[in-house]
């Protein structure tokens, strides 16, 4: 990721609602993040399921197809709140102590946990 660019209002740990796409309506926490380039894709539990075809190897694992779940693109996510509980955008204040904090636009309550 360039030094430069902005970072995401999503973390590793949010509770999340998928746009676009064939899961579009399901929600889901995100079990890692996925950066490669410009490109930040978030891995969302349970959602975005891919088929993996996988050759065998004695001792290590075993040969068949597995399931998957694949990395969505961020701009395909958006952040359900933890107080209000809906889907929302994401804004950014400073805390009189001088930390940044996400919050939520429909409902103005911090979202990131301490």
């Amino acid at each position: 990721m360039d030094r430069y660019a902005p970072k995401p209002n999503i973390k590793k740990g949010d509770e999340v609602l998928v746009l676009a796409g064939k899961d579009r309506g399901k929600q889901g926490t995100i079990n890692r993040m996925v950066i490669k380039g410009e490109s930040i894709r978030a891995v969302v539990a349970g959602v975005n399921i891919a088929k993996k075809h996988t050759k065998g190897r004695p001792g290590v694992r075993q040969a068949g197809i597995i399931e998957m779940e694949a990395p969505l693109h961020i701009s395909n996510l958006m952040l359900i709140c933890t107080e209000c509980g809906k889907p929302t955008r994401v804004g950014h204040t400073q805390q009189p102590n001088g930390k940044r904090v996400r919050v939520c636009k429909k409902c103005n309550q911090v979202i990131d946990r301490s």
